[in-house]
């Protein structure tokens, strides 16, 4: 191979180029430029938000009581995003949040019935529905505008007119050259 690089000056040329792109990719695949977030660290791109299952929180949970019935515990939680038909007596509610700019989150209730009646459930902890709103809430930074004009240059504008406030001008109805409708009537 060295030989045909020796004879053709144009393929050393293209081999020592294709070796420095190369070398090029491997200091940014390690460098901060490559994120799996971004592209070269220019382009963020648009992740969807994705809002799964029944939001389940300390209060809506405390209304589960053992000894409701299936209808009430789907009134109280909802449909549940499980029901195994293996497991026809225990019905599970996941939510899951995947949203830009906060931690993704999961959670798990599971219902178990016998007879059709709660026995008994577990969950994992569950929020209460202040912390859940501050959880899902992302900070937004508002940035307070310059002004555009400086403190003399507002001194120097123009007071406006003060306004007429003795005079009360009295409404006037519709100008009509035809006879009101009541007229005729006797």
């Amino acid at each position: 191979m060295l030989s045909s690089i020796i004879r053709r000056p144009w393929a050393g040329v293209a081999v020592s180029g294709a070796l420095l792109a190369l070398s090029g990719c491997s200091s940014l695949s390690s460098g901060a430029l490559s994120s799996p977030e971004t592209l070269f660290g220019l382009l963020k791109p648009y992740r969807m938000e994705v809002v799964q299952g029944n939001v389940v929180t300390q209060e809506v949970m405390a209304q589960i009581q053992p000894g409701l019935g299936r209808n009430q515990v789907r009134d109280i939680l909802g449909t549940p995003l499980l029901a195994d038909i293996f497991h026809g007596d225990r019905w599970d509610y996941v939510f899951t949040i995947a949203r830009q700019g906060i931690q993704p989150q999961q959670r798990r209730v599971s219902i178990f019935f016998k007879n059709d009646v709660v026995e008994r459930f577990e969950a994992d902890t569950l929020p209460s529905e202040r912390e859940f709103v501050a959880a899902i809430t992302r900070e937004q930074k508002l940035k307070k505008p310059d002004p555009d004009l400086t403190a003399e240059q507002i001194a120097a504008l123009p007071v406006p007119a003060k306004a007429d406030t003795q005079a009360t001008k009295v409404p006037q109805g519709a100008v009509r050259d035809y006879p009101p409708l009541e007229a005729g009537r006797p």
